[in-house]
């Protein structure tokens, strides 16, 4: 259940594999005093919820100003009697070029808890963590959060049906690649209307919990947003499917279908 779990974070950041191939847009898509709130299901339970803030920081690394943005996740119903979570992560990251600087996470999953701390020296290329320190190939490795909120703010208005783009990512004692096509447009029902969205399509391994012939799809809202709207992917039993339940702070209007 935890590794499941763990797909409401990990889901709603594989929209980034798109990003050292593409430029920044002049500003962030986001703006402080964003809330976004997603629940994950298992079938047709409610397994998880999850929340997403930008807050202000007053915190400066090298002596340059940060987003400071947060996740909270928790189990809910039936699974929060069997198997209660309560994870927490947050990642600090630079005003204009969205890589971390900083980030920590905060584990809580039933009897089992950690709590993990990582330091990203982009010029250096490096990621010094308290598990030790480890190189990464670019200067823009991210952390499941920020990646996230960077992914989001490119200039994806040339991105072709069929193109792929890879991300580096460092998790646990790692620098992980993930690779994204991009499939095309759809409309999407949704707690907040019917959505126009961009579909993606993320490469997944076979193993414990995704069959070999899985398959993972994203869609993410096609206007000036781009907030993740669904994330479906099936496992060995059954399938995941995340949801957006509300938005608050958004920078712009929503893209909803007009009826």
């Amino acid at each position: 259940m935890r590794k499941i779990f763990l797909l409401t974070i990990f889901l709603i950041t594989l929209i980034d594999a798109k990003s050292q191939e593409l430029p920044l847009k002049k500003e962030p898509v986001f703006q402080e005093g964003e809330i976004l709130q997603y629940k994950l299901r298992y079938g047709i339970i409610t397994a998880a919820e999850g929340i997403i803030k930008v807050l202000k920081s007053d915190l400066k690394f090298d002596n340059k100003p940060t987003y400071r943005l947060v996740v909270d996740a928790k189990t809910a119903g039936t699974f929060d009697i069997f198997y209660k979570v309560r994870d927490h992560y947050d990642s600090y990251i630079d005003k204009d070029k969205l890589t971390p600087y900083f980030y920590q996470e905060d584990i809580k999953e039933s009897s089992y808890k950690r709590e993990d701390k990582a330091r990203f020296y982009q010029d250096t290329k490096k990621v010094v963590s308290n598990k030790g320190t480890f190189t990464t190939p670019t200067d823009q490795t991210f952390d499941l959060v920020s990646a996230y909120y960077f992914a989001r703010s490119l200039d994806i208005s040339k991105l072709k049906i069929g193109e792929q783009f890879k991300l580096n990512y460092f998790l646990g004692k790692e620098i992980h690649q993930l690779q994204i096509k991009y499939v095309g447009k759809e409309v999407i029902k949704s707690k907040l209307g019917n959505i126009r969205c961009l579909k993606f399509s993320p490469s997944i391994e076979p193993g414990r919990i995704f069959r070999k012939d899985s398959n993972l799809y994203l869609w993410i809202t096609d206007d000036g947003n781009r907030v993740p709207v669904k994330a479906q992917v099936e496992i060995i039993i059954g399938s995941v499917t995340m949801e957006i339940k509300s938005a608050t702070g958004l920078k712009y209007a929503l893209a909803k279908e007009e009826k």
